[in-house]
């Protein structure tokens, strides 16, 4: 049996000793991590939103002079077509608002103006069964008479002066985390828009570093393992998008075949809830639900029961054709993506949750099935 070189102890005791300071010093190394966490929050956002502006941007340079030479074009190709994927991105948010906002808002104002009618028949009702006597009216009616309502309202005005320092501090609180929020979203915004105008240098520094740090075959693998990621990312965004446009046109055409209201705000609510893999289409429903009962109980059962039909024909026939056979994943292990990531991050969760599955599920797939990652085609194999 061979002994350990002097190298490998001095590396253990290393290890040993630095596991021995972060278990130690917890509470302070925490904090650290936590401030350093806070510094590269708008880095990481501006990340996030670097990679589906990219998908865009890359589509506007494959149509926009992908074969000139001249270099005014090559300058000027990648600032116009970020420009191209950040109006992309504004038009269709403005879309969904424009299309969504007014009828949310006719549907308050309509639920506003009928709950005085419907307490109004709630209480006729109450009345007509006999929980609500006269008797009763009448000892509710002397007991307000008999409130001195005047030391109520002193006692109302001192609790309300008294509470003023907590509201001052509470809208203090308010207005410094709106104006962090803002200052990190405009942050990210901006290194977002730096990491794609400089993507190609910024590729070609990571190539240089992992060759001069890295050794060839830890390189392969480092390369392999990203492009696998990288191919699943893009392929759910791509397909979850195409697959949400498909939901909302198909449910905006049934609204309307079925004479229901707020077809196309429904159908675009649809459309950006199903987003979320699964349970978005369930959401949107719901609240479209809840919008046509306002108007019309019956419309909305009717309504109910064609989501549930379209959600059915969504979950089988066309998420497994648009994204389920793009990111390569059994269903089994899309709901337990979208389970496990919702209760870890909620709605971002559920987002991420799925192309990591998927990521994971492909690296191990390609393991057991030993594929040679060397070759170009490892990355999209199944």
């Amino acid at each position: 049996m061979t002994q350990p070189s002097t190298r490998t102890i001095v590396k253990v005791a290393i290890a040993l000793f630095a596991l021995f300071l972060g278990i130690y010093y917890w509470p302070a190394a925490a904090q650290f991590l936590g401030l350093l966490l806070a510094a590269f929050v708008p880095l990481l956002l501006g990340l996030c939103l670097a990679y589906p502006l990219n998908i865009l941007m890359n589509f506007y340079e494959r149509h926009f002079f992908p074969n000139s030479s001249k270099n005014a074009v090559l300058k000027l190709r990648p600032g116009l077509c970020l420009i191209l994927s950040i109006l992309t991105l504004i038009g269709i948010a403005a879309l969904v608002l424009w299309l969504v906002i007014p009828q949310l808002a006719n549907c308050f104002r309509l639920l506003i103006a009928e709950i005085p009618i419907a307490a109004q028949q709630f209480i006729d009702w109450l009345s007509r069964s006999g929980i609500i006597t006269p008797e009763l009216i009448n000892y509710v009616t002397e007991w307000a008479a008999s409130l001195d309502w005047q030391s109520r309202l002193e006692d109302i005005v001192s609790a309300v002066l008294g509470g003023a320092t907590d509201v001052v501090g509470a809208v203090a609180g308010v207005v410094s985390t709106a104006v962090s929020g803002t200052t990190t979203a405009v942050l990210a915004f901006i290194f977002a828009v730096y990491v794609l105008l400089g993507k190609r240098r910024l590729g070609s520094q990571c190539t240089r570093l992992m060759e001069r740090y890295l050794s060839e075959k830890i390189r392969i693998k480092v390369r392999y393992v990203i492009g696998i990621f990288d191919d699943c990312f893009h392929r759910f965004i791509v397909g979850q998008c195409t697959e949400a446009v498909l939901l909302g046109i198909l449910c905006t055409l049934g609204m309307l075949v079925l004479g229901l209201p707020h077809a196309t705000m429904i159908g675009a609510l649809t459309a950006f809830t199903a987003l979320i893999p699964i349970v978005g289409a369930f959401i949107g429903g719901g609240i479209g639900a809840f919008l046509i009962l306002m108007e019309s109980p019956i419309q909305a059962l009717i309504f109910l029961v064609f989501i549930v039909v379209l959600q059915q024909l969504e979950g089988d026939l066309i998420y497994p054709h648009v994204v389920g056979s793009s990111i390569q994943l059994p269903g089994i292990w899309v709901l337990a993506a979208v389970t496990v990531g919702g209760s870890v991050l909620g709605v971002v969760g559920m987002l991420i949750g799925v192309p990591l599955a998927a990521g994971c599920y492909r690296l191990i797939k390609n393991d057991v099935n030993r594929v040679n990652i060397n070759t170009p085609t490892a990355q999209a194999s199944s």
